[in-house]
C-alpha cells in the first residue's frame, strides 16, 4: 500500500499539464539543516544509511520542511560499490577515496555484481519505509552513472581534470567498454530493486561527464546510457538525467529514451527549447543564488519560472546541489514563492 498524495512531480515528468510548478532541490536532504547537523555529529553518512528509521527520518525531513514535491533518498553515489569489490572510504572534507582503483582490464575483469537484497537491503528497507508509511509525495531513487562512478574508480577519489580516466579511456578503450558494461549492469540491477521498493522516479547522476566533448560522449558514453535507459523504460517511471557543466550534452540526453533533462544553471531552459528540447526540463537556480538577499532570488527564480512554464513539463529545481551554508529558511520561503506564482500563471 503507498501513501503517497501529491503527484504533481509525477504529472510534470510526464509533461502532463499541473496547476502549478513542482519543485525539489538536488541534495536537499541533510546539507543545512540543524536537525541534520545534530545526527552528523553522533553518525557519518556511512552509518545513517544504514539505519532504514534515521534514513528515512533525513530524507523526509526536507517534505516536512519546505513543503517540496518530491523527496529524494538519502544515500551517496558510492553506496553499489563495495559490493562490486570496490575499496571505498568517504572521508570528510575530501569525498570518495578509492584504495583499490582501476587500471587495467584484469582489474576490471576481477569487478563483480551486486545483489541488492543481500548486499544493500537497508536501502530497500529505507525505501518501503517511506513509500508505505511516511510519505505523501513521490520518493525520486537514483544512481550515479557508469562515467562519474569510473572516474572515481579510476583516479582514485575526486578530480579536477579527470585526466587518468580520459587516458584510460583512450589508451584501454576495450578495459573501458568492459568497465562501461560492468557498471551498465549493475545500475540496471540496482535501480530496478529501488524501483521494486517502491521509488516513483530515478534520476542517473552523471555528475562529471561534462568532462568530455559530444564526439567522446558518443563513442565511449552514449551506448552503455542508452542500454541502461532502455531497460529502465520497461519499468513505467520516470527517468531523469543530470551532470554539471554539461550544457553541450543536453541533446545527446533529450535522444535517450529518457523523460526529463536536468540542466544546471550554465544554459537557459529557453535555449534548449530553441535547440529543440521537447521533454520535460528541470532545473536550474544556480544554488550560490540562495545566499544572495531575498529580493535577488526572487526576481532570479522568476526568470526561470517564466521560461520553464511557456511549455507543459517543467520542474523546479536548483542548478546543482544545496550546500550546507544556506539557510533553510531561505528554501522554505523560495518553495512557497514557486508554488503561488506559477499557480497564478498556470491557472488563468
Amino acid at each position: 500500500m503507498s501513501k503517497m498524495i501529491n503527484d504533481t512531480f509525477l504529472k510534470a515528468a510526464r509533461g502532463e499539464k499541473t496547476d502549478y510548478v513542482p519543485v525539489w532541490y538536488m541534495r536537499q536532504a541533510g546539507r543545512s539543516q540543524p536537525e541534520y547537523r545534530a545526527i552528523k555529529e553522533k553518525y557519518s553518512l556511512f552509518e545513517i544509511t544504514h539505519q532504514p528509521e534515521l534514513c528515512a527520518y533525513v530524507t523526509r525531513l526536507p517534505v516536512e520542511q519546505y513543503g517540496v514535491d518530491a523527496a529524494i533518498l538519502y544515500k551517496d553515489i558510492m553506496t553499489p560499490l563495495p559490493a562490486m569489490g570496490v575499496d571505498v572510504e568517504i572521508k570528510t572534507g575530501i569525498g570518495p577515496v578509492i584504495s583499490n582503483p582501476v587500471k587495467t582490464l584484469a582489474d576490471v575483469e576481477k569487478l563483480g555484481a551486486i545483489n541488492p537484497e543481500s548486499d544493500i537491503p537497508y536501502v530497500l528497507d529505507t525505501i518501503k519505509l517511506l513509500t508505505q508509511e511516511q510519505l505523501s509525495v513521490p520518493l525520486i531513487g537514483f544512481s550515479g552513472a557508469p562515467f562519474t562512478l569510473a572516474s572515481y574508480m579510476i583516479e582514485g577519489g575526486p578530480s579536477k581534470n579527470y585526466n587518468k580516466t580520459k587516458a584510460f579511456m583512450y589508451a584501454q578503450p576495450e578495459a573501458w567498454f568492459a568497465l562501461m558494461d560492468k557498471l551498465g549492469d549493475m545500475v540496471i540491477t540496482y535501480v530496478k530493486s529501488q524501483i521494486k521498493a517502491g521509488v516513483k522516479a530515478i534520476q542517473i547522476f552523471d555528475s562529471w561527464v561534462g568532462a568530455l566533448n559530444v564526439q567522446d560522449y558518443r563513442t565511449f558514453i552514449k551506448p552503455v546510457m542508452n542500454r541502461i535507459f532502455s531497460e529502465l523504460k520497461k519499468e513505467n517511471v520516470p527517468l531523469i538525467m543530470f551532470g554539471v557543466g554539461a550544457s553541450h550534452l543536453a541533446m545527446e540526453w533529450h535522444e535517450l529514451p529518457l523523460d526529463v533533462v536536468g540542466l544546471d544553471w550554465r544554459l537557459q531552459i529557453s535555449e534548449a527549447r530553441e535547440l529543440g528540447i521537447q521533454k520535460t526540463v528541470m532545473g536550474n537556480l544556480d544554488p550560490a543564488i540562495l545566499l544572495a538577499p531575498w529580493e535577488v532570488i526572487e526576481e532570479k527564480a522568476k526568470a526561470i519560472l517564466d521560461q520553464g512554464m511557456a511549455q507543459p513539463g517543467y520542474i523546479f529545481n536548483l542548478g546543482h546541489g544545496v550546500f550546507p551554508s544556506v539557510n533553510p529558511e531561505t528554501l522554505k520561503k523560495l518553495t512557497a514563492f514557486i508554488h503561488e506564482y506559477s499557480a497564478s500563471k498556470l491557472g488563468k
